[in-house]
């Protein structure tokens, strides 16, 4: 399967993102961040929220209206991950304490549907939150209001790196990776593994289908761990081309 990341500029609104095609499915994430008020049961942390948008433009199984069934899993999905793998502590976007905080909206759409949607996803919302930039904000003593320094911006800090491997199974037994569309509906099961850069397991996703042995789940869980890598050094080349250009 061809992949390839690229940081696009052309998202003059987000504070970072991301285009990633697999195979034939594209993927484009948009980071935005607001200021916002903790809540009162985490009043040292700050939000993220993923959201996944399947759009007819990208494929003719889609309709216009609300977020499909499909769309609405992912987005669940990828919110899962996030708070699973420690992607990002969300105590990292507290500004101050109980006063101030950073929400991190990531808009996660499809461009072009052909199966494996969710690997495609992680992907980009990795390397859009890796190639984010926040302007220093300071909350004024007597005002209590807050100051936003715009040229004065860090880098997200990137806790794991999660990386997730999709597969299809036939006849219970033959594993393929990457699949597409095609091949996913002519599956008995789909099985979405995701790891980190230490080889921890992040999260499996399994939505029904026919039963999978250890022996092949072990299969799938050391591909996994191998591609993590792979993608891991990819995105990591691709955001030092980008600063070595600016």
């Amino acid at each position: 399967v061809v992949f390839t990341l690229s940081l696009p500029r052309s998202i003059s609104t987000a504070d970072g993102s991301a285009l990633v095609k697999l195979g034939n499915t594209t993927i484009i994430c948009g980071i935005k961040a607001e200021l916002a008020n903790p809540t009162t049961d985490a009043p040292d942390k700050g939000y993220i929220v993923p959201n996944v948008d399947l759009p007819p433009l990208c494929s003719s199984r889609f309709r216009p209206g609300p977020p499909g069934e499909q769309a609405q899993a992912a987005s669940q999905f990828i919110a899962d991950v996030i708070e699973s793998s420690d992607l990002i502590k969300t105590e990292d976007l507290c500004i101050e304490r109980g006063k101030l905080c950073w929400v991190l909206y990531c808009d996660i759409m499809c461009l072009d549907y052909d199966g494996n949607i969710l690997d495609a996803c992680i992907i980009a919302l990795l390397a859009a939150l890796k190639n984010t930039q926040l302007p220093e904000v300071a909350v004024n003593k007597e005002t209590c209001l807050p100051e936003v320094d715009f040229e004065k911006r860090q880098r997200l800090r990137i806790h794991r790196h999660p990386v997730g491997a999709s597969f299809c199974v036939f006849d219970d037994s033959i594993l393929i990776v990457d699949p597409t569309a095609e091949e996913e509906s002519l599956s008995t099961a789909h099985l979405t593994v995701v790891t980190d850069e230490e080889g921890r397991l992040c999260s499996v996703h399994k939505p029904g289908g026919t039963p999978l042995s250890g022996e092949k789940l072990q299969e799938c869980i050391n591909r996994a761990t191998a591609r993590q890598r792979e993608i891991h050094k990819l995105i990591n080349k691709v955001l030092d081309s980008v600063k070595t250009a600016q």
